[in-house]
């Protein structure tokens, strides 16, 4: 029965996720992470260490976007035992920058979560593209398998 509420609570959290980043709420999305984590994100350097760094990352990239953020999540696995979350799934980022450029691409996404006091956050976010190794680019242009 534990495994069952967990995979619910952790669902209600990357809806939450969906929801912060849809609606560029800064603070709802820094809500979801400890104080500590860490994240390998797309965005260069490799790696962000602690809550106030991240803060400025998602800063940053909401400002890049205008409205609406189209966000999905399809293929949510979620592996759990009373402490720790493993969650991966397929991110989709449809929207338009604020330079016109529109993007639409899928991402694979990664979250492992803590449970603190009675709260899973997310510990450590790992984002990441296919490179094709040939031309040393990321590949965008992928999508789940239906």
């Amino acid at each position: 029965m534990k495994a069952i509420t967990t995979d619910i609570e952790i669902r209600q959290q990357m809806n939450v996720f969906v929801e912060a980043f849809s609606t560029k709420d800064v603070k709802l999305m820094m809500s979801l992470f400890t104080s500590d984590m860490v994240s390998f994100d797309i965005i260069p350097p490799l790696q962000y260490v602690g809550s106030d760094a991240y803060t400025k990352v998602w800063e940053d990239t909401f400002a890049l976007f205008q409205d609406p953020i189209d966000i999905e999540i399809r293929d949510l696995k979620i592996t759990s035992d009373e402490h720790l979350a493993f969650s991966h799934c397929f991110l989709r980022l449809n929207a338009t920058m604020k330079s016109g450029h529109k993007i639409d691409y899928w991402e694979r996404l990664t979250c492992c979560f803590k449970k603190i006091g009675k709260e899973w956050l997310i510990a450590h976010e790992h984002v990441s593209l296919p490179v094709d190794l040939k031309n040393g680019r990321a590949v965008m242009d992928l999508k789940p398998e239906s």
